[in-house]
């Protein structure tokens, strides 16, 4: 129960990473805001209810922001002041085609930035001067290893992705003093309803470059999320964590 008493948001809760991220730390006496464009969240609060947690969901678009400042607030005047806030929310525009780099849509990389990098930023800008406030908090971004290993077609979402690291490390460093903790995950390929609809040669092409051998699970990342932004690592700040099964080693 590292998470009792503490209040969490969880953006891109509906599915894969967050949501199992969500039911853990809920598990562990969390109480938790889970937040995503998919009204499937509501899927992810029942079963937390049903498990004994405490949990709510929010429908939020990130990219609206002057929704995502009045939801924020919703939420923290029914369930208090944020302890832990968990930025999941991510998307490339490889299925809407375009190929490479120098044959892609500028409108492209500016709505993938817009989601994967902007909100995370947005979102942080409205919870974390409680936290330094407060003198207490946890963030957790989430990233990707695209970042580090790079993929042709992924230009725009590795670009966003390794602006999520470079975000988290100065944002960490500029409240260190203030008691609020702010570190990255770096998820490798993970079995999600996404990486699930690859075609069997995408996946035998990924899976070579996996030391382990294997994709990995969300409770994988959601393991490696709750240790940041519990006390465990109250003397760890400003890091980036990759969960890849090898995949991305630097």
């Amino acid at each position: 129960m590292r998470f009792a008493g503490k209040t969490a948001i969880i953006t891109a809760a509906a599915s894969g990473i967050c949501r199992a991220t969500a039911v853990r730390i809920a598990a562990e006496g969390a109480t938790v805001a889970c937040i995503d464009v998919s009204t499937a969240v509501s899927e992810t609060v029942e079963a937390i209810r049903a498990a004994g947690g405490k949990a709510t969901s929010r429908v939020l678009d990130v990219t609206d922001r002057a929704a995502v400042v009045a939801t924020l607030a919703e939420i923290e005047a029914k369930q208090g002041p944020t302890s832990v806030l968990i930025n999941g929310v991510g998307r490339s525009s490889a299925g809407k085609g375009g190929g490479e780099f120098c044959d892609s849509d500028p409108a492209n990389w500016m709505e993938v930035l817009d989601i994967s990098l902007v909100s995370t930023m947005v979102i942080c800008r409205q919870i974390v001067p409680g936290m330094r406030e407060r003198g207490t908090g946890a963030v957790v971004n989430i990233s990707s290893v695209s970042w580090l290993m790079p993929t042709p077609t992924f230009a725009d979402y590795a670009a966003a992705k390794a602006g999520v690291v470079g975000f988290t490390r100065v944002l960490a460093i500029e409240t260190a003093k203030h008691g609020v903790r702010v570190n990255a995950v770096s998820p490798g390929p993970i079995e999600t309803p996404a990486t699930r609809r690859h075609p069997p040669e995408t996946r035998a092409r990924v899976m070579s470059t996996i030391p382990m051998g294997r994709y990995g699970e969300p409770e994988d990342v959601a393991a490696a999320i709750l240790f940041l932004a519990s006390d465990e690592a109250r003397f760890i700040t400003a890091q980036n964590l990759v969960v890849g099964g090898g995949r991305g080693i630097v």
